[in-house]
């Protein structure tokens, strides 16, 4: 899998499971557009790839909002003058509410959903243009689009949706768009929202322990590389086994 010289977006990269994402494909030689919300996390991932000898530039985002991805996606083809491949991780999840689908107030739920789950089409949207044939789009999703949790599941099973779709969609485009449903992985917004039941989480999985970015970023790698180039519209489980589908 040689990713030399190709260009990523990577939304929500400013910290945890996207910063590690940003820092692991510049590692593999790519070209990475930090596309980040907070643009002091944003500014220090891709200063700190460049330390390391890499190729990043930041671009705020917030995947909510049409326009927004637009502005990103046209820095990062001014910059970079194509994107092969897009990332969509950004999410609320750390300091989500904990509240169900009855009571949830409306209008945090139409910002969730925007984010969580109509951010990758947006995105999608705005790169399109910029990405050649054989460019591949992957998306964050979960196991708790299966697991019944509330509203962020709800937002993750949509996800999911809007990647089978645009699979059939993007097809003419030779475009391929996959994502990957993480298990509990270990993160400080992992901690902040499920405290210690992600221990319990963990002794109920076949493989007892909490992923990894790295361990994301691998069947991510894969989705991209040439050597899935007969796979789209998939959801790949990257999660211990948590979560077997039949």
């Amino acid at each position: 899998m040689d990713f030399s010289g190709k260009v990523v977006i990577v939304t929500g990269a400013g910290g945890g499971i996207g910063e590690g994402y940003a820092k692991r494909f510049a590692a593999e030689g790519m070209k990475v557009c930090v596309a980040e919300i907070n643009e002091e996390q944003g500014q220090r991932v891709a200063g700190e790839i460049r330390e390391s000898g890499g190729d990043a530039m930041f671009a705020r985002v917030d995947v909510s909002d049409e326009a927004s991805c637009k502005e990103c996606a046209n820095a990062a083809k001014e910059q970079y003058g194509q994107i092969d491949y897009l990332v969509n991780n950004a999410a609320i999840f750390g300091d989500m509410k904990i509240e169900g689908l009855t009571n949830v107030d409306v209008d945090y739920l139409n910002k969730f959903m925007a984010v969580n789950a109509f951010g990758c089409l947006y995105m999608t949207r705005a790169c399109l243009d910029h990405m050649p044939k054989g460019s591949a789009i992957v998306n964050q999703s979960s196991t708790a689009a299966w697991m019944h949790t509330g509203f962020y599941g709800v937002a993750k099973l949509t996800m999911n949706g809007i990647t089978t779709s645009l699979a059939n969609e993007l097809s003419w485009r030779k475009i391929r768009i996959n994502a990957i449903a993480p298990g509990p992985t270990e993160t400080q917004a992992l901690r902040n929202t499920a405290g210690d039941f992600a221990d319990e989480l963990v002794k109920q999985m076949p493989i007892k322990r909490l992923g990894t970015p790295d361990d994301l970023a691998n069947g991510i790698l894969f989705l991209l590389s040439d050597q899935a180039s007969w796979i789209t519209g998939h959801i790949l489980n990257v999660d211990g086994g948590q979560f077997m589908r039949v």
